[in-house]
């Protein structure tokens, strides 16, 4: 049975729905109400809030280590200044991904890793001989992400420094409503958000205080149903369903390198203290080429208007994000070249976008490929171009400091039609 977050005697309140999913072994609100899309609106026109709290946290210390961090992650520490965030991957000795993450650094020796799944063992084991002490804070520490183009109004009363000044990932020391904790300028939305890391003991004092400042603001707690559609909009992965991690890839054709699910940049080769494990063989895959690349694609969609108006049916699509893996062919439609991992219909972008992993040579911007879409229970391919990735990715999410409004009283955003 799921066990619970600090913060759920709160949002077991809110959500009408009952509708909950496992995530990491904690129970989490897939959708507050029957559907999503309130809280999708919610967070790319006002504020939302979501529970992030299952994140698997684990605090390192003490004089190496950045050098133990320099072994097992992708990024490199030492090239890291005090508050700052970055992104980045575990992999095994082969170079294939194990996981994803961020890293902060608090303190002249001290970090903050966050990962999908638990890295004790893997931690403490390449951490022998080393003078660093490991604790797991996943159970120690509640978090929110607070996301949306009204994010800082709302935390701005909350917190004991000017939030609009604070740069993006970056992560700093705050009192939140009058608790010590730690805020960052990261999410998972693509958009303007912070998260916000406080002791279990006090969650439900900050989750009160936050929902006080942002009523003026209409912040709204959202599900993973939304944030689903929200990282596919950002052209985020998940474990599991867009790449496996190498430990539970079934067979060996499932497990992947940075490269093959578009994270090579995230991977530092120079300058570090000691090689990250699994460095000699993403060195050795980049000197051959990768077979695989991770795109984003945005169907034809006036060719699926065609494809459904032949079976005098009016478009149909998932109301909401769906993660069933299809095929991805070249433009003659029966080459297979890839495969989507999740795909959704995009409502700010008007379009339909998916998240796929296709042959290297496939990956460039606007190139042709046909996805499968199946119609009246028959499988047919419908025309598909490769887009950026991110595909949402508003100025506001990097910006600093408050941009004038250029109408000082806008007319209030209606979210259907958008």
């Amino acid at each position: 049975m799921p066990r619970t977050t600090p913060f759920h005697p709160r949002t077991a309140a809110r959500c009408g729905s009952f509708l909950w999913k496992e995530w990491s072994g904690y129970a989490a609100v897939r959708a507050y109400d029957a559907h999503s899309e309130e809280e999708y609106f919610a967070v790319r026109h006002k504020a939302g809030v979501i529970d992030v709290s299952p994140l698997c946290k684990y605090d390192l210390s003490g004089p190496d280590a950045a050098k133990l961090l320099s072994r097992v992650f992708t990024r490199n520490p030492a090239a890291m200044p005090e508050r700052r965030v970055a992104y980045g991957l575990l992999c095994d000795d082969d170079g294939c991904v194990l996981d994803d993450g961020t890293l902060s650094r608090i303190g002249p020796d001290r970090w903050r890793l966050c990962t999908s799944e638990r890295w004790g063992a893997w931690l403490h084991r390449h951490a022998r001989r080393l003078d660093v002490r490991i604790d797991d804070t996943t159970e120690a520490l509640a978090a929110l992400a607070v996301q949306g183009p009204l994010s800082r109004k709302c935390l701005a009363p909350l917190v004991d420094f000017e939030i609009a000044k604070m740069p993006y990932f970056r992560v700093r020391p705050a009192k939140i409503a009058g608790v010590d904790g730690w805020i960052s300028r990261t999410g998972f939305t693509g958009d303007l958000g912070y998260e916000l890391f406080v002791p279990a003991d006090q969650a439900l004092r900050v989750w009160d205080a936050l929902f006080e400042a942002g009523a003026p603001h209409q912040l709204a707690p959202f599900g993973l149903d939304a944030l689903d559609v929200l990282r596919i909009e950002a052209g985020f992965v998940i474990q599991g369903v867009d790449y496996f991690t190498s430990r539970t890839a079934a067979i060996p054709s499932r497990k992947s390198t940075p490269d093959e699910i578009g994270l090579g940049g995230v991977v530092d080769l120079e300058d570090r203290l000691v090689p990250f494990v699994g460095q000699a063989a993403v060195v050795a895959e980049r000197a051959r080429g990768s077979r695989w690349d991770l795109v984003a694609l945005a169907l034809d969609w006036a060719e699926l208007e065609r494809l459904y108006q032949a079976y005098g049916l009016p478009p149909h699509l998932a109301p909401a994000a769906c993660r069933n893996p299809v095929p991805v062919y070249a433009e003659d439609g029966r080459t297979q070249v890839g495969q989507v991992t999740s795909q959704t219909w995009s409502p700010v972008l008007k379009q339909y976008l998916c998240l796929a992993t296709v042959q290297a040579d496939r990956g460039g911007k606007g190139t042709p490929l046909r996805v499968e879409h199946t119609v009246d229970y028959e499988r047919r391919t419908v025309l598909a171009h490769v887009v950026d990735r991110p595909a949402f990715d508003p100025a506001r999410k990097r910006s600093v400091g408050e941009r004038p409004a250029r109408n000082p009283t806008p007319a209030p955003v209606v979210a259907g039609a958008l």
